[in-house]
């Protein structure tokens, strides 16, 4: 799968003819960032009004406790800008795909409840829309703003506890709700605003 994802990118970049330095972006989400969770995103102008962002996440890391937030993501998105690429707002169609491994985790609010003494493990692949803004913040740096709303399918394991515990089953969900959120530094190469 990954290797179908990098060849359909390097096509659409083919297809979009030379890329110059100010129509490419790299970023980083500082919200995933607050969650331990390292992050890079990679934005390509096609046109006048059209970019294409590939974001791609990693966290390897398990915390005292026992607290698993172990997961990857890659998320690709078609962006249609209502100004020009990079300037103003965007609405964008993205797809998800990846895997996780969390457990032993309390969330707030009573938001997943048996995260708190189970752990799952599986994979996840959806898509959905976006609706987005970013500002101007120097020649080469913009922040962006990102709410995405979609559909999930998750394929997970239960366990019984987040460390040591037997297998518990096999489930599958179908899930609707926030599928993209971000708050981003976004830096331009050559760009000329």
């Amino acid at each position: 799968m990954k290797i179908r994802l990098l060849t359909f990118i390097a096509g659409l970049l083919l297809l979009s003819g030379t890329v110059a330095a100010q129509e490419v972006g790299i970023k980083t989400n500082l919200l995933y960032g607050a969650t331990t969770t390292p992050n890079l995103g990679l934005e390509v102008k096609l046109g006048t009004k059209t970019t294409l962002d590939l974001v791609g996440t990693y966290n390897p890391f398990t915390f005292n406790h026992n607290i698993k937030v172990k997961n990857w993501t890659v998320q690709p998105e078609v962006r249609l800008w209502t100004c020009e690429a990079f300037n103003r707002g965007f609405w964008g169609f993205h797809a998800v795909g990846g895997g996780f491994n969390v457990g032993n985790l309390n969330l707030p609010l009573g938001v997943f409840p048996e995260l708190d003494d189970h752990r799952f493990e599986g994979y996840m692949v959806g898509a959905g829309v976006s609706y987005g803004w970013q500002w101007y913040l120097g020649p080469h740096w913009n922040l962006e703003a990102t709410f995405g709303f979609g559909y999930l399918y998750l394929n997970y394991d239960k366990y019984e506890c987040a460390k040591c515990g037997e297998k518990l089953g096999h489930d599958k969900k179908h899930y609707f709700g926030p599928t993209r959120i971000g708050l981003s530094f976004v830096y331009l190469f050559g760009s000329k605003k």
